[in-house]
């Protein structure tokens, strides 16, 4: 009634096991294209207008166990994004019978084989030149996006002294990385170790790397502007000095994405060196600006496989981050003025939301990171100081986007762990009374 414009509707769901008990909560995203395209989240309950299921056809024989994925599919092909609408309620109980889907994931596997014939049609239909595969976890999908052209990318990575990370993470980078068409412009902001100062003189002289001079006091968005004003790629890659490449085909798999015309910016999911996920996407609200998503995860299945598959976010962070140079210019890059040091990843993400382009994050883009081991903590008065400024400006800006990601469930904490229950969620009850909400 609200929005009579809308063409699809889909809500949250739970399962009864044999006894009847409610139990494992499936707390969705917002509209998620590419996390549809790896696994339906909006059958169970969906709405659709019937206009629009009769103008695609209705269901279709021969894609048993995923006629409701295929009919899915056909019908987001016709409509726009603004028509459909999540609900964040349960609103669906679905039974787990004896050797249903539901209990047994892999019980069907006619239902899979369905899955990934109605998304490869998809593709088709709709033109994209994507292959799609069984990723590790079998009962989901992957989208492979061939490279159609081989652009230079600029990788920038602001370094200060320390030069045995940068070591680390150029010679891994030109080992291991499989796509070569790329450049390194290193940022030295101010170091004055003689073995560093070598080192970087070395990689200059070998051609190697281009080395940008800059002794100022620390400013991560100034050094990575300063540098893309003389980058030569058409693509821009952000990168932290204490990463190591740890797969070759890291920056191909970004880059892949990063050139799809409706993606503005794309992150890697980044482990610490015992193999832990320290970066799988920003969740924003938690910890008043935002956290990192699945953090601590190895190979658990996580929140519903999300973890492992392909999908959007508000943000990501700039340890790992490409984008297109044209893009990183219209919003004029990362804010050297009021996010200084902390911030300037999530703040550039929402801007380049703003020109109506998608944060894109991938697993398959894999690195090691040893995470801030060239700065160290914020264990200063004066760090203090400028991170509580930098939250103070985040939380003016952008308040109402913080406490409201599309890409986290309102039933989901942000006050403990990530993808743990909300209590209470925060999500009001339109059917109580004034009286009963307070």
């Amino acid at each position: 009634d609200r929005n009579p414009g809308l063409k699809y509707i889909y809500s949250d769901e739970d399962k009864l096991d044999i006894e009847g008990r409610r139990c494992d909560p499936h707390f969705k995203t917002d509209w998620n294209p590419d996390l549809f395209l790896a696994q339906n989240f909006v059958s169970h309950l969906s709405v659709v207008s019937t206009e629009l299921v009769r103008k695609v056809g209705g269901f279709r024989l021969g894609y048993e166990g995923a006629q409701d994925y295929d009919l899915a599919l056909r019908c987001v092909e016709q409509i726009k994004t603004a028509e459909i609408h999540h609900i964040p309620r349960i609103l669906y109980h679905w039974r787990c019978a004896t050797e249903s889907s539901a209990a047994y994931a892999d019980s069907k596997p006619y239902a899979h084989e369905a899955a990934f014939r109605a998304v490869t049609e998809h593709l088709k239909r709709t033109g994209v030149q994507g292959t799609t595969v069984l990723p590790q976890r079998r009962i989901y999908r992957r989208i492979i996006y061939p490279l159609q052209e081989q652009p230079m990318v600029s990788l920038i990575i602001p370094t200060r002294d320390q030069s045995s990370f940068l070591r680390r993470c150029l010679d891994s980078m030109f080992e291991m990385t499989a796509y070569r068409d790329f450049e390194v412009v290193i940022v030295d902001n101010g170091s004055r170790e003689e073995e560093t100062i070598a080192y970087l003189a070395e990689i200059e002289s070998s051609g190697q790397a281009r080395v940008l001079r800059v002794d100022a006091p620390f400013n991560y968005s100034r050094l990575n502007n300063l540098a893309i004003s003389q980058a030569r790629g058409e693509y821009l890659g952000l990168l932290n000095n204490d990463l190591e490449v740890t797969h070759a085909e890291w920056l191909g798999e970004m880059l892949s994405h990063a050139m799809r015309p409706e993606i503005g910016a794309v992150g890697a999911c980044l482990r610490y060196p015992d193999g832990r996920i320290q970066h799988g996407g920003v969740i924003l609200g938690q910890k008043g600006i935002g956290a990192h998503a699945h953090a601590g995860l190895i190979d658990e299945d996580g929140y519903f496989s999300r973890p492992h598959l392909v999908q959007d976010f508000s943000a990501v962070t700039a340890a790992c981050l490409l984008t297109r140079k044209t893009t990183y210019l219209r919003v004029g890059g990362l804010d050297e003025v009021h996010l200084t040091v902390a911030f300037n990843d999530v703040d550039f993400c929402l801007r380049v939301q703003e020109l109506g382009l998608r944060i894109l994050w991938t697993p398959f883009a894999e690195l090691r990171h040893y995470e801030s081991t060239s700065r160290g903590p914020e264990d200063t008065l004066l760090k203090q100081q400028r991170f509580a400024a930098e939250v103070q400006y985040m939380t003016d800006k952008w308040g109402d986007k913080l406490r409201n990601d599309p890409f986290y469930n309102p039933n989901l904490a942000l006050d403990k762990q990530l993808f743990s229950l909300a209590f209470p969620p925060r999500l009001a009850k339109p059917w109580l009374t004034a009286k009963e909400r307070t």
